[in-house]
């Protein structure tokens, strides 16, 4: 009988035990599942417009991205485009909308990361060059000996091409201009000092350029387009080092975006997004290389 009552405790026991393992494990499971959960998918964009219309915009896209993935989806601001560059690189930024030049930047840094989505016209994308109404500048020539200011040294529209086309005109911006080249930050930034006068003239992102007319953000009794350069692309979304679950949703939902959700977002001056790929912006890497802007 003795026996009997140690074998049943024995087998009391050991159900017991493995209750309590399991119960460890459903408890470790829970918190995995749980963690993963309060996991933020935080997106960014370069900063190249006014701080309100970029959260504006951007807290539009995570709110979007969340509906359609499931995920907690966070707009992160970055304080320069060097900054986003650089919290991609470690992972903290998951999908930023980025220039041409600071996508390739970004994507040298990440090899693993993509491109996957861009709007239309990003596919024909112009910079603007910009005087005052009376200052008699006409042609890229014309801007040899005076004062000049490009947007952020790491912007596409606002420096890279406007560089290049500068260069190709026999302009060197080191030695040519009325002083140093200014770098205004931001292109909003750039119509406004022209428009002061405090500088004679500059380049900036056609697409801020048409919206600040349109929305009288700059008189153009005193601001004129003089130049237009040829296309090339730039802006689009690059999505970093992720599962391809992940990336689909987050493409899928880009790409489902409506002219509607878009409508009022100035940051982007789009009805829609569309798809691209890492080998359009190999003429961007090419021309940054050049002007030895990138390695």
């Amino acid at each position: 009988m003795k026996k009997i009552l140690a074998l049943l405790l024995t087998c009391l026991l050991v159900v017991g035990l493995a209750a309590c393992g399991n119960k460890d494990e459903s408890d470790k499971s829970g918190e995995k599942d749980t963690k993963k959960n309060e996991e933020v998918f935080k997106i960014g964009a370069i900063p190249d417009q006014s701080a309100t219309e970029m959260k504006k915009s951007m807290d539009a896209v995570a709110e979007h991205l969340a509906n359609e993935t499931g995920m907690k989806v966070e707009f992160v601001p970055s304080v320069d485009y060097a900054a986003l560059v650089t919290a991609f690189h470690r992972g903290e930024i998951k999908l930023a909308f980025f220039g041409g030049l600071t996508g390739v930047q970004a994507r040298n840094l990440v090899p693993e990361a993509e491109a996957i989505a861009q709007r239309p016209r990003d596919a024909e994308f112009h910079s603007v060059f910009i005087t005052q109404a009376d200052s008699g500048i006409n042609s890229l020539a014309d801007v040899k000996g005076k004062s000049f200011t490009f947007g952020s040294e790491s912007s596409t529209s606002g420096h890279l091409m406007p560089r290049y086309y500068l260069m190709k005109e026999g302009i060197n911006p080191a030695k040519d201009f009325d002083g140093q080249p200014n770098f205004s930050g931001s292109h909003d930034t750039t119509y406004k000092l022209i428009e002061s006068g405090a500088f004679m003239a500059g380049a900036l992102n056609e697409a801020v350029w048409e919206t600040a007319v349109k929305e009288k953000k700059v008189d153009t009794n005193k601001v004129r387009v003089f130049y237009t350069t040829p296309s090339y692309y730039d802006y689009h979304w690059t999505i970093n080092k992720v599962d391809k679950e992940t990336k689909d949703k987050v493409k899928a939902a880009l790409l489902s975006m409506t002219p509607e959700q878009l409508s009022g977002l100035n940051m982007f001056a789009t009805d829609r997004f569309i798809e691209t790929k890492n080998e359009n912006y190999e003429a961007i890497e090419e021309v940054a290389k050049e002007l030895k802007i990138i390695k």
